[in-house]
C-alpha cells in the first residue's frame, strides 16, 4: 500500500454517496493549487493523465 492509499480512502469514505462533475473536480484541483503551488506540476501530470486515460483503448 502507497502512502497515498490512505488519503484516497478517506476520500472514498467521506464522499464515496457523492456525484460530482468532471467541472467540479477541475475547480477543486484550481483550488489545491492556488493553496498549494508547489503541487502545480503533479495536478498538470494527473489531470492530464486523468484527460487521456483511455486513449490506450482506442488504437
Amino acid at each position: 500500500m502507497y502512502f497515498t492509499d490512505r488519503g484516497i480512502e478517506e476520500l472514498v469514505e467521506r464522499r464515496g454517496e457523492e456525484s460530482v462533475t468532471l467541472e467540479w473536480v477541475a475547480e477543486q484541483l484550481r483550488t489545491f493549487v492556488d493553496n498549494n503551488p508547489e503541487f502545480e506540476t503533479p495536478i498538470e501530470r494527473f489531470a492530464t493523465w486523468l484527460a487521456r486515460a483511455d486513449e490506450d483503448d482506442e488504437e
